[in-house]
């Protein structure tokens, strides 16, 4: 499988990798779906995990590896939650909602934690990644973004946007152009369902449906 780490093209002097180009086009895909709340959207986001790690373990982003094993295993999750959930709005499609205050402060209040955990330890190990709280800040951002998406929270939007803010400039500085790029048609995609999402979260729940 070395073919995937090896250079597919070049765009004005960024060298283009395979595995970044199909593990984020694969992203993308599944990030439309999440926006039409389609349950595809976790095995698809599984596969681009897998693909991924590859690319940032030839960026020597050690954060960007655990990141995507986080990302395979909270799509597994949430494709579990999708689907014993399925039912909870009224047009049969998957429910979502405003989190709870008590939910943004945990939300919150992981993300903080998280980051100074990971960000502490990559920092006391600098082989682990070349840009320790950057990297923390994306890893743990990426996992408390899936976490809100899997209990369809419409804050999962907001925690990507915020991923974003970071990871762009992050991925280019990496070597992962594609990446980079991908990052911006995210934050377009993000806008989107966000709307989206929040237009949703106004449907009322089934009467008897489970929370």
């Amino acid at each position: 499988m070395n073919w995937l780490n090896s250079e597919a093209f070049t765009v004005l002097d960024q060298h283009i990798i395979w595995s970044d180009l199909i593990g984020n086009t694969i992203g993308l895909i599944a990030l439309a779906l999440g926006w039409r709340r389609s349950i595809l959207t976790w095995p698809a986001q599984l596969l681009s995990g897998l693909i991924l790690v590859g690319a940032y373990a030839s960026a020597h982003l050690s954060g960007g590896v655990g990141k995507q094993l986080l990302v395979i295993g909270v799509a597994a999750w949430g494709w579990w939650q999708w689907n014993r959930g399925k039912q909870q709005a009224q047009d049969g499609s998957i429910a979502v909602r405003f989190a709870t205050w008590k939910e943004r402060g945990l939300l919150a209040g992981g993300a903080l934690l998280g980051t100074l955990a990971v960000g502490g330890l990559f920092t006391l190990f600098p082989s682990l990644s070349w840009s320790p709280w950057a990297d923390a800040y994306i890893f743990v951002g990426t996992l408390v973004a899936m976490v809100a998406q899997a209990r369809g929270l419409v804050e999962f939007w907001f925690a990507w946007l915020l991923v974003d803010l970071v990871g762009v400039p992050l991925a280019f500085h990496s070597g992962l152009a594609f990446s980079g790029l991908v990052y911006v048609v995210y934050f377009a995609l993000v806008l989107w369902g966000m709307r989206d999402w929040w237009l949703r979260s106004r449907t009322p729940v089934l009467e008897g449906a489970p929370a």
